[in-house]
């Protein structure tokens, strides 16, 4: 059993998790697990290695504007939209009627939103002048796009790959 789905099961009654999930479940009792062709679709809707390596290329972009490389269309409010991503876009849509009744769904998309809001703030920052806030904001940026990397192999795991 994976990790994030020994702490988030899915509901047992099918409802939508509630927005507060930091009480642990009482029971482990379930996997983020697909079968057959639930699994075959989101593994054609998303490649999950091709999701990292983009969320990836995203804190590299966040980087190089951190470091003064000029990116014409890095903007906050851009940068601050989770559907402006090949991810995020998956995630509010095909991904979401499947997964969203798995806690971990719900972790993976709040970390998503969390991480393009960062990358909002560092922008302005940036642009501001900032650059040591904008480089521990960046920090943050880091670490939000290292939880969404395990959610994602979580998730891959959960689909057999």
């Amino acid at each position: 059993m994976g990790f994030f789905s020994r702490l988030f099961p899915p509901r047992a009654d099918g409802k939508p998790i509630s927005d507060e999930w930091t009480v642990l479940p009482e029971d482990n009792a379930s996997e983020l697990v697909l079968f057959g062709d639930d699994a075959a679709t989101l593994m054609l809707q998303l490649d999950i290695d091709d999701a990292i390596a983009s969320h990836q290329a995203w804190s590299q972009r966040l980087q190089d504007v951190l470091e003064g490389t000029p990116d014409a269309a890095m903007q906050p409010a851009m940068a601050h939209d989770d559907t402006c991503c090949h991810l995020g876009q998956w995630l509010h849509g095909a991904g979401r009627a499947p997964l969203e009744h798995y806690p971990a769904y719900h972790m993976l998309v709040r970390r998503h939103r969390y991480f393009h809001a960062q990358a909002a703030e560092m922008v302005a920052l940036v642009q501001a002048g900032d650059l040591a806030q904008a480089a521990q904001v960046h920090k943050a940026c880091r670490h939000a796009g290292s939880q969404i990397t395990l959610l994602l192999h979580e998730l891959q795991r959960g689909l057999g790959r």
